[in-house]
This record gives structure tokens, C-alpha cells and sequence, in this order.
């Protein structure tokens, strides 16, 4: 019965990959989910199916409204704090507009996002974040740190890690975030909280041969 159910509740997860999807589409694969359900040979398929579709389905929606399946920039510091410490899984990125290869972090991470639905994936300016940037001890960019239940598990610097050239396949990043369990295709709220204090100025450097410092200062 359960594999049943989890083929028919990946279709609902499908339709909300896409981000272009209008509610009346989700309706009408519910619907239609409900009537396959209904019409189904298993008895207890049919007593305990719509039950977990629609549970299923409240949670999907609940995290479609969240940006699940999106690629998305957060300006606000108690807001990715937020997010980091409620979502069950989440990969942040932190960035610099000057930075070549945060643009080429931007590309990868854009593409992994609708594919691994149950993981929140977001992009931080590090100038909005300064307290975060001093806490989580952020010195060189690109800087994309995962984090599963609210706890700081896996962090990238710079692409050394992915053969440190400016080309790469968006598989290899996928395969390297994968190794701390932040890529899942399930999802369970986790709910943690910071207290966020005062901010600091920081500089940067670029992760490549040619290194360079920004300063950050007014």
C-alpha cells in the first residue's frame, strides 16, 4: 500500500517542482489521485490512501508557499537566520556581486533547486549578513554552507573541491553537497532558533589563484 501511495504523492511533488504550476493543476491532480484511490482494488489502500495523500498534500503545499523548488535571494539576517534553524534541510549560499564565480555557484545551485524539492536553497548578500558572517566564520567566497536540522553539517569554499576551475558539471556539485544528507527528496520540519545580536564588517577574498580582498567597511 505504501509504495502505492508514495508513486501516487510523487506526481503531487512533480507538479510543484514546477514552479509555473497554477493552483487549479494541483486541484486536478488531487482529484484525480483521489479517484484512482477510490476506485482501487486495495481495501485498506482506499480506508487509509486519502487520508495520507491529504496529509501529503499539506505539506507539499506548505512547502511550495515556503519556495521549496526555487532558487531564491534572502535580504533580511533574522530571516535566514529563520530559515536556516526551522528548515529540516537547507544549503545557503553566500555571495558577492564582484565575484565571478559566486555568479557560477548561482547557475549550479538554480538548477539543484527544483530537483531536490524537500531542500530549501537560498542566496545571501554578505553585506546583509554580518553577524551571520562572523558566527559561521565566512572568509572566502563563494560560500555555500548546508545545514539539516537547524545545525551548520557541510560547507564548500571556493571550488576546490570541484576541480577548481570555472567548468564544471552541476553533477559534481550535487554529488559533493550530497555527502552530509542536506539533498533529500523527503521532508520533515525541524523547528531550532538563534538570538541574532549585533553586527560586524568583514573582508573577502575570491577562491581562486588570483586572490582579492573587499573590504566590507563604510
Amino acid at each position: 500500500m505504501d509504495t502505492k501511495i508514495n508513486s501516487l504523492a510523487s506526481r503531487v511533488v512533480e507538479s510543484n517542482r514546477s514552479r509555473g504550476e497554477e493552483d487549479d493543476d494541483d486541484e486536478a491532480i488531487f482529484a484525480e489521485l483521489e479517484a484512482e484511490i477510490e476506485n482501487d482494488d486495495s481495501a485498506a489502500l482506499r480506508e487509509h490512501g486519502l487520508d495520507q495523500l491529504r496529509l501529503q498534500a499539506d505539506k507539499l503545499k506548505e512547502m511550495n508557499q515556503n519556495a521549496h523548488g526555487s532558487y531564491i535571494e534572502i535580504t533580511n539576517e533574522k530571516e535566514v537566520v529563520r530559515i536556516s534553524a526551522n528548515e529540516h534541510r537547507c544549503i545557503i549560499h553566500f555571495y558577492h556581486g564582484n565575484f565571478k564565480r559566486c555568479e557560477i555557484m548561482d547557475k549550479h545551485l538554480a538548477k539543484l533547486a527544483p530537483k531536490f524539492f524537500a531542500t530549501r536553497f537560498i542566496r545571501v548578500f554578505v553585506e546583509n549578513v554580518p553577524w551571520l558572517v562572523e558566527r559561521l566564520s565566512i572568509k572566502v567566497l563563494p560560500c555555500v554552507i548546508c545545514f539539516v536540522n537547524g545545525v551548520s553539517k557541510d560547507r564548500l569554499i571556493g571550488f576546490e573541491e570541484l576541480g577548481n576551475n570555472d567548468v564544471f558539471e552541476t553533477a559534481v556539485l550535487e554529488l559533493r553537497l550530497s555527502q552530509c544528507g542536506v539533498l533529500q527528496k523527503a521532508e520533515d520540519p525541524f523547528n531550532l532558533t538563534y538570538t541574532v545580536r549585533g553586527s560586524t564588517t568583514r573582508k573577502f577574498r575570491m577562491s581562486n589563484e588570483d586572490e582579492e580582498d573587499i573590504d566590507l567597511d563604510d
